[in-house]
């Protein structure tokens, strides 16, 4: 223990401006990664390497030789994994340095632009065709049980791929497709049918779909009407209709967290025992 005192002391005592600059760099390459792989399952991969390195640390400490062995070299393993997972950034990140164009800004708000406008292109697609659709984006809640419903896909997201899964006599088309982050997890899923007695009589399974999943977890659901192409979102065991492109952009920039939250226009369906409009 007085060891690790005195090393304080002395890293305290010839503190200087080098390490100020030392700090800095690294804070911003720290930012930067963690910006970089901002809501992909890079950053699980980036949590695991650093319990891996925290306990080489402890165990390095602790005198534990062959343990540290071991996860040393599972750290060098993990070094060439980071570089595989990280190829399409780093080729990105190389060529902006090679134009002398570095950003320090990650290009995954970029990235969720585009996917907000692939999803945005499809459901306006898919109404205008009247083609139904009930799209499911989770949130903080798993939906685990209602992905295992459905058949899983994880793919990237495309405005095509959205528009064929729910094309009129598709093996799929009658189910809900959910949307795990920036992926299609799965499609043809079963939702949990809300007994909400306020639901018009106009409104048929996939209006109360939408709403029994919103009832027991923090997702949103789009959906789009078969017989009219009418575009609504269900929220927090709310159903609220006729949403036009503005709306349904607005919502799925706050999904994407590319802009705060803020109350959608439109006609309003509460659950039971609250007021509607």
């Amino acid at each position: 223990m007085e060891q690790i005192f005195n090393a304080i002391r002395s890293s305290v005592t010839d503190f200087g401006w080098i390490d100020v600059i030392d700090i800095t760099i690294l804070a911003v390459v720290i930012y930067w990664l963690l910006k970089l792989t901002s809501k992909t399952r890079a950053m699980q991969v980036l949590k695991g390497l650093g319990v891996i390195l925290l306990a080489t640390w402890v165990t390095d400490f602790l005198g534990l030789v062959g343990i540290t062995w071991l996860l040393n070299y599972v750290l060098t393993a993990g070094a060439l994994l980071i570089v595989i997972i990280f190829q399409p950034e780093l080729r990105r990140a190389l060529a902006k340095i090679g134009r002398g164009r570095f950003e320090l800004v990650s290009s995954q708000s970029t990235y969720a632009q585009e996917n907000v406008n692939r999803i945005l292109h499809a459901v306006l697609s898919l109404s205008k065709k009247r083609i139904g659709a009930l799209i499911v984006f989770e949130r903080k809640t798993g939906l685990k049980d209602v992905i295992e419903s459905g058949t899983r896909i994880s793919a990237e997201i495309s405005s095509e791929l959205i528009e064929n899964l729910f094309f009129v006599n598709s093996p799929l088309h009658d189910g809900a497709v959910i949307i795990r982050e920036d992926r299609i997890e799965a499609a043809g899923c079963f939702l949990p049918l809300s007994d909400n007695k306020q639901i018009g009589q106009e409104l048929g399974t996939r209006h109360r779909a939408a709403l029994g999943v919103s009832e027991v977890s923090d997702s949103m659901t789009l959906v789009v009407s078969e017989e009219t192409g009418v575009i609504s979102v269900a929220q927090d065991g709310s159903l609220i209709r006729y949403l036009d492109s503005k709306a349904l952009k607005d919502l799925l920039e706050e999904v994407f967290m590319i802009k705060q939250p803020s109350k959608p226009k439109g006609i309003w369906i509460k659950r039971k025992g609250r007021d509607s409009q």
